[in-house]
């Protein structure tokens, strides 16, 4: 089968031509002819199947069919995203597969000119994709509307749940006309998912390419049991290994991220971080040397990693397992891409023995265990030596000696405002534009040292009470500090 019998209209068609494809995925085979249709639909999909095609193509055909004016500030369809990294990449696909559609794509999130949202938005476009916060800002300040909106849909829904997007997604929605096609696309299905889903969508198919939760089939996967302190001697080990083209490493946290590039960087091997507390520029120029090819390894927390879709990458590495089972199915679909096949290796210490349980009872597939490399013991008793005193990397020993395991969290557990990376946020927050979070900062609550005026209103060096509203110019949201 090839995208024309799909019902495609013939400049999909080339534009898919001149990006080299030419046989629709699994999820495009069963998605694009329902969507053609009209009908809402629920997407049940592994990272890296093709997700972005299966709902964009069809839209664009819909709009082209049935042309319209757009009106300043409108957009005709709406593509939200948990991140900026999978925002911006959405965007990147939409204008490629419509350029001979005449399709206008602009973009908005956190970390970019709040300005030149403004001025992309002024006389309105076909498609709009962003984060959610940013989104709002520029509704409140109405340089957005949604009041012509045909075509709503929220990829990755799953993590938007994780993020605490519920609130914002509900307040969005209930700007958009009753009237209106919504598609759902995740990789997971838990329980939150298909509620979530239960409100928004309207008799919606169901396409599924493959059972829930289960791991990219290409992927082989292992564990190595190893002491928290002795992961980075594992980790340059096999980092050495000639045969890793480009990999990328996950750490639950932002901090953690930062310090793997250190501890790598003091073994010789060169490596960037992408994470929330990153500039956009700087978020930029890691991925740029990691698709380049200028810096092999890259390192990650869940949430930055979203949206990252870069072939060659043979090997993912859990430094550190997440605490939520899902996002180990997100992690290892960042290879086997595009046909290829690829390797995860887990690291496992033993206060993450649990975590394994879950992850194994989530995917039904069992890890290979892998012993520790030749050369291990030597690599540790080295990095050991020349540690600088006081510098012990298990950064998570109590003073009793015994190891804290992070809080274990699930879709349906997580508390409101629980990032993903395990990082607490107060309540009412939510983000996806890399600082998108939502709300301020309770009454009263300067941060330490501070000399907060009663009711909140004092500036304690600058640092008391946010106000709502977005920084212009070049910033992006001042209100919280960037997403993990």
């Amino acid at each position: 089968m090839n995208f024309a019998q799909l019902g495609l209209a013939e400049p999909l068609v080339r534009a898919l031509e001149a990006k080299g494809y030419t046989t629709p995925t699994p999820i495009q085979q069963q998605s694009i002819p329902t969507l053609l249709q009209g009908r809402d639909l629920l997407g049940i999909a592994q990272t890296g199947t093709g997700k972005t095609a299966a709902f964009v193509l069809p839209s664009i055909q819909r709009m082209v069919e049935a042309p319209k004016q757009i009106h300043p500030t409108h957009c005709r369809m709406l593509v939200l995203a948990p991140t900026r990294e999978l925002a911006s990449q959405i965007a990147d696909s939409a204008r490629d597969y419509g350029k001979f559609s005449k399709m206008s794509v602009a973009t908005v999130f956190g970390g970019t000119s709040i300005n030149k949202n403004r001025q992309d938005m002024s006389r309105g476009v076909d498609i709009l994709v962003a984060t959610p916060g940013r989104l709002l800002d520029l509704i409140e300040q109405r340089f957005v509307s949604l009041a012509m909106l045909e075509i709503l849909v929220l990829d990755e829904a799953d993590q938007m749940l994780d993020l605490g997007f519920i609130h914002a997604l509900r307040k969005i929605v209930r700007m958009l006309p009753k009237q209106r096609q919504t598609l759902f696309f995740s990789a997971t299905m838990p329980n939150a998912i298909r509620e979530l889903a239960d409100q928004f969508l309207k008799d919606p198919a169901t396409v599924k390419v493959a059972p829930v939760s289960t791991t990219a089939e290409r992927v082989e996967q292992f564990a190595t049991h190893v002491n928290q302190g002795e992961k980075q001697a594992l980790l340059t080990i096999h980092l050495r290994n000639p045969e890793i083209e480009r990999c990328l490493v996950f750490t639950r946290t932002k901090h953690g991220a930062d310090r793997v590039v250190k501890l790598l960087g003091h073994a010789g091997i060169a490596a960037n971080a992408i994470h929330g507390n990153k500039s956009q520029p700087q978020r930029e120029r890691a991925l740029g040397e990691f698709k380049s090819g200028k810096v092999k390894v890259l390192i990650a927390t869940d949430i930055a990693a979203r949206g990252i879709d870069v072939s060659g990458v043979s090997h993912v590495f859990n430094f550190e397992l997440p605490n939520v089972p899902e996002q180990y199915v997100h992690r290892i679909g960042r290879t086997a891409r595009a046909g290829a096949s690829g390797v995860a290796i887990s690291f496992v210490a033993d206060d993450e023995k649990s975590y394994l349980r879950d992850i194994e009872k989530l995917t039904r597939v069992k890890p290979t265990m892998m012993p520790l490399p030749e050369g291990f013991t030597a690599e540790a008793a080295k990095i050991k030596a020349n540690r600088p005193a006081g510098s012990d990397d298990d950064r998570r020993r109590d003073d009793s000696g015994r190891h804290r395991a992070p809080p274990k969290a699930t879709h349906s557990a997580r508390p409101t405002g629980q990032r993903a990376d395990g990082a607490a946020r107060p309540a009412g927050h939510s983000e996806g534009r890399g600082g998108d979070n939502r709300g301020a900062r309770p009454a009263g609550a300067g941060r330490p040292g501070g000399q907060g005026r009663p009711g909140g209103q004092g500036r304690p060096g600058g640092n008391g009470p946010r106000r709502q509203g977005a920084g212009g110019g070049g910033g992006g949201d001042r209100r919280s500090p960037a997403a993990g």
